[in-house]
């Protein structure tokens, strides 16, 4: 587990890196996959359609995937710093004991603290990149996506980050800080 703040950022660093690629995935082929495929039907493949339209709708406009990936990334990392895994240890101590109960209850109450935030605040902050402003803004459609797109990205964010992207991150993270012995 990280021990200094350098470690730290590198560790949210990892798993964003990880989360990231993973939702974008997840949102563009299984989540909205038809949807694309719908809207260019001599499309090979979901990434074949999102190039005939133009890329991906957010901020009002067709983005690439890649500028996709670095906000996503930006605004993903940025609040994983600053609210994420603070609040999540904390929430995780007031349930456990780090000293006295076992490490793996330890951080799956981390794990699971840190979806229950990063969550609800990420899927608020696609409501708005993603948001048909086309159609012009009302505050109900904005908080129907969110709470949609809540239940869409909870179930996956979950059990991804139990059972995939956090074991991945401690491998990767013991791989690079292991200590050498001499």
């Amino acid at each position: 587990m990280p021990q200094n703040l350098f470690q730290k950022m590198m560790y949210a660093f990892i798993t964003v890196v990880i989360t990231v690629h993973a939702f974008v995935f997840y949102s563009l082929y299984v989540v909205n996959g038809s949807t694309f495929l719908q809207l260019q039907p001599d499309a090979s493949g979901v990434l074949d359609a999102i190039g005939k339209i133009g890329g991906v709708y957010m901020c009002g406009r067709f983005c690439p995937i890649w500028a996709v990936v670095l906000l996503e990334f930006i605004l993903a990392y940025t609040l994983e710093c600053v609210v994420g895994s603070p609040l999540s240890f904390k929430i995780a101590c007031k349930i456990f004991n780090p000293q006295k109960d076992h490490h793996v209850l330890f951080e799956t109450a981390i794990i699971c603290a840190t979806v229950f935030i990063m969550c609800p605040a990420m899927s608020f902050i696609a409501s708005f990149l993603y948001y048909p402003y086309y159609e012009g803004f009302n505050i109900f459609t904005l908080l129907a996506e969110w709470l949609k797109l809540i239940c869409y990205n909870l179930p996956f964010a979950l059990f991804s980050q139990i059972f995939f992207i956090q074991p991945l991150v401690r491998r990767i993270f013991g791989f690079c800080f292991r200590k050498k012995i001499s």
